[in-house]
């Protein structure tokens, strides 16, 4: 097998990266005529994807049956491929051999079987693979049987496509879509929510404010998740959403008895501006959900710039809390303390000892960036460091801090 070829195919970024400078084609195919950039789609390798089209791989090289890479990742429900794809200038309207464009095939797959089809296509009756797996824009659950691999994003490239082809699905539509997939995480929550959000209409807010009092949590969290969202990616001068939705989650937030929903009531005030969303944010803190910890501390970004002594002490407890996430989270937030505000800096120090290590970088930087150097050997240690480094742009932040 060419080694090009055999590269894309293992996966071995840093052979193609050297091969593709010595003047390998991105173009190539393979001796069944299939391009290595169908390749890369059919392993569900993005990061193999991204480093072929910034190769100048054309996005619309049909395999020896017709189908483009666009059409390939829709049929094995790649969302995050599918859309790298889109975005990179894909070409929606060619269709396959039977004659399905990228909506239409998307449109059938979202309504087939995919066990029943796995099983089908394989020969095989025996149960099936199931994990889950994760990218940048949520889960999907991913099914195997023998050597044949589905993942579950058809819903999601759906409603992403839809879109792009200017339909506006109805609000029904796209809430028995998400209701479909139990996990909130899972890709088709945020297709479907954020679609309704861009449309930043009175209807869909009153739509989406009507599921509060539904006793199904996954449709209250669909309407909060909605209502966060119009107002999160307002950009009107004037915030219309702002205050209604203030005056809708603080109750809400009050009374919710799932973590899920109050997740997205917690968020949505902790980005709002209006003044009330304070409010129930330091009480927040202590929520027995750690991803509403998160988020209610980084709503006490402003009052601890104020020199506010209760949001301090708060985001100061939470540097001890069980979770490294949210005590990361409280060396952010403490940064933003009033520079001559002495306790806060020396509640940043007491993290350098902590023993995740994300939380004890984050202290360092947040330290440096205060004129401290009491972080400075952890800083030292991680360098020189490369941008594939998690602290990359952390110790860019210092440097530029320092060095101007």
């Amino acid at each position: 097998m060419e080694p090009f070829i055999a590269a894309v195919q293992s996966g071995d970024a840093q052979v193609v990266d050297a091969l593709l400078q010595a003047g390998a084609d991105p173009d190539t195919a393979d001796e069944h005529g299939t391009p290595v950039l169908c390749l890369a789609v059919d392993a569900f390798d993005l990061p193999m994807v991204e480093t072929l089209l910034w190769a100048s791989a054309r996005p619309d090289q049909a395999d020896a049956l017709g189908r483009t890479p666009l059409l390939r990742a829709i049929e094995l429900g790649a969302h995050d491929i599918t859309n790298l794809l889109i975005g990179r200038g894909a070409h929606m309207w060619i269709t396959n051999a039977e004659g399905r464009n990228a909506l239409t095939l998307a449109r059938h797959w979202h309504e087939t079987d995919l066990v029943a089809e796995l099983r089908r296509k394989s020969g095989r009756q025996g149960p099936v693979d199931r994990r889950t797996v994760s990218s940048d824009s949520g889960n999907c659950e991913q099914l195997s049987l023998g050597n044949l691999t589905i993942r579950t994003g058809h819903a999601a490239i759906l409603t992403n496509l839809e879109k792009s082809y200017g339909i506006a699905t109805s609000f029904d539509e796209l809430l028995s879509r998400a209701l479909a997939e139990p996990d909130v995480d899972h890709v088709v929550w945020w297709e479907t929510t954020f679609t309704l959000a861009e449309r930043r209409s009175l209807a869909v807010w009153e739509a989406a404010a009507a599921l509060r009092d539904r006793p199904d949590p996954l449709e209250r969290y669909f309407g909060a998740e909605v209502l966060r969202l119009i107002n999160l990616f307002d950009e009107s001068d004037d915030a219309p959403f702002d205050g209604p939705l203030v005056d809708i989650f603080l109750p809400w937030v009050a009374s919710e008895p799932d973590p899920r929903v109050a997740w997205p009531l917690t968020a949505g005030l902790a980005d709002a501006q209006d003044p009330r969303r304070e409010e129930p944010l330091t009480a927040l803190t202590h929520h027995i959900d750690s991803k509403i910890r998160q988020a209610a501390l980084a709503g006490l970004h402003r009052p601890i710039e104020r020199g506010d002594r209760e949001a301090l002490s708060a985001v100061v407890e939470r540097t001890e809390d069980d979770d490294a996430a949210v005590r990361r989270q409280a060396c952010r937030v403490l940064a933003a303390a009033p520079i001559h505000d002495q306790g806060a800096t020396d509640s940043l120090a007491t993290c350098l000892t902590d023993p995740h290590e994300d939380v004890r970088v984050e202290a360092a930087v947040r330290l440096a960036l205060r004129d401290d150097s009491r972080g400075d050997e952890i800083l030292d240690s991680l360098c020189p460091t490369d941008e594939k480094s998690p602290y990359y742009w952390l110790l860019h932040d210092v440097s530029r801090h320092r060095h101007g």
